[in-house]
């Protein structure tokens, strides 16, 4: 296809999509060639018909630009180009408004098609990742190892270090980067868009994630850049985002560094329309909290430590989770190296909450988290042990704590390793790898045809190890007995 028809074509969709007329064709056409760097388009040619996407025109347009050489230079024009076919942010919000008039559910499809289309979510690099489950006692867990996010090349990387540090936007959530160009050390967000939530006369936005996680990832963010905490209205907020989309469920990392997410710098909390293993357990058992008889509530049978509050009464629901948090902050059991405070004063007990609607009832989950550390443990008592690190030493933030294990994009090539020496093959190993993959070899009868599925599952079981490595009771006699403790506490 001819350059001139690729324009074409391109300006269609984005009249069709980014709030255009017919009559903006030729204005459309000319901004086209501006942003690749070119003056003309043929005159008189014939449109030839075509099936690509605009993600699929849009490659060729960057690869006509002679002033886009870098991957930083080809995003930024990429970004641009799909700007045109995103409305802008008043448009928007006035088709969400619409479609949510009519039904929750499709004013988020058409802002998640959306953000598909002009490449915001970007579909072709989260079909990257390796995804696959493994049974465990506690359900399915789900494993993805993340090769969505492209490789930064030893020049980009160079140019970023050298790149005077910038103050705007603040963060990568902060609602400034709506439409911002983007520079060698942030980002290209020329076609981000974000919907304006009203929580309670408090501002919000709603976004979807980039490199998406699981279906309909998205990210609730305050209008402010403030620190996260969680705090009675963290749980009023969640309660009244479900109340708003009660297809969605949403949640918050932890506030504290250790069992916290990658951004504690800004409020924010994730959600979306996927239901995750830990929604799936079922109570090991129900107790009374005291003073609170609307709520229902009862511990997960999860490798983590997980109180499931459920309630019609939204307010005692709030209540409920400050009584708990207030509890656990406090809360300490020194034989299970349970410590809510270091002597300095230092606090180390929080709570991970996720909110959903289960049948237009209030459900609101609460993971106790613990980030102390200890000689023998100096990255966290309740973090991935050592020998699990040549899997997972992140974080354990809310993805992974309902059961996704996000994994880095190292481990599919180190797998593909393990796998050629479970097979006898001489290639080399890591190092770090060996203890695991010679266990792994002196318990499973290995073959080609099952060699990937008994790495795949051995990663799963990890990943496991690293759940209950976080746990702060343990799924044991010692640790439930522990838990019942606290919660005798309660009521």
């Amino acid at each position: 296809m001819t350059l001139t028809n690729t324009i074409k074509h391109f300006v269609t969709i984005a009249i069709q999509h980014g709030g255009w007329t017919e009559l903006d064709r030729i204005y459309l056409e000319n901004r086209v060639l501006a942003l690749i760097g070119l003056d003309t388009l043929s005159e008189d040619e014939a449109l030839a018909e075509t099936n690509a996407t605009a993600i699929e025109l849009v490659d060729d347009l960057v690869a006509a630009a002679p002033h886009a050489q870098t991957a930083n230079e080809m995003e930024l024009l990429a970004s641009q180009l799909m700007d045109l076919i995103t409305p802008p942010p008043s448009v928007i919000n006035a088709f969400f408004a619409k479609y949510y008039d009519k039904e929750p559910k499709l004013a988020t499809d058409y802002f998640y098609e959306l953000s598909k289309i002009n490449d915001y979510i970007k579909t072709r690099d989260i079909a990257k990742n390796v995804e696959f489950h493994t049974p465990t006692d506690y359900g399915d867990l789900e494993i993805t190892i993340n090769l969505s996010k492209p490789e930064k090349d030893p020049k980009q990387i160079a140019a970023e270090k050298n790149a005077p540090a910038g103050g705007y936007p603040k963060c990568l959530l902060c609602m400034e980067n709506e439409g911002y160009r983007g520079r060698i050390n942030h980002p290209a967000r020329s076609n981000h868009r974000i919907i304006r939530l009203n929580l309670d006369n408090q501002a919000w936005g709603l976004q979807y994630s980039p490199y998406a996680y699981y279906n309909e990832h998205c990210i609730f963010l305050s209008d402010e850049h403030r620190p996260m905490k969680i705090d009675r209205q963290l749980f009023e907020n969640l309660l009244r985002i479900v109340e708003i989309f009660p297809h969605y469920f949403v949640g918050s990392n932890a506030d504290l560094p250790i069992v916290g997410g990658s951004i504690l710098s800004h409020d924010h909390y994730q959600g979306g329309r996927h239901e995750f293993p830990m929604a799936k357990a079922p109570l090991i058992k129900t107790f009374d909290l005291l003073g609170f008889p609307t709520v229902k509530a009862g511990i997960v049978k999860w490798p983590m430590s997980v109180i499931r509050l459920e309630s019609n009464n939204k307010q005692d629901l709030v209540r409920s989770a400050e009584f708990i948090l207030a509890a656990w902050k406090q809360y300490s059991a020194p034989s299970l190296d349970i410590i809510a405070f270091s002597e300095d004063g230092t606090p180390h007990h929080t709570v991970t909450p996720i909110a959903r609607m289960k049948e237009q009832v209030y459900q609101l989950d609460l993971v106790l988290r613990d980030n102390n550390v200890s000689e023998e443990h100096p990255d966290g008592i309740f973090h991935p042990h050592k020998e699990l690190h040549h899997i997972k030493k992140e974080n354990i933030g809310l993805i992974e704590v309902m059961g996704l294990a996000i994994l880095p994009p190292r481990l599919k090539h180190e797998l593909d390793e393990v796998k050629a020496y479970l097979l006898d093959d001489q290639q080399p190993i890591a190092d770090y790898h060996r203890t695991w993959a010679e266990k792994l070899k002196a318990t499973e009868e290995i073959t080609e045809k099952n060699v990937s599925n008994i790495v795949e599952q051995g990663v799963g079981k990890v990943f496991l190890k690293v759940l209950e490595d976080a746990g702060v009771f343990k799924q044991t006699e010692t640790g439930l007995a522990g838990f019942e403790r606290f919660i005798q506490t309660l009521s």
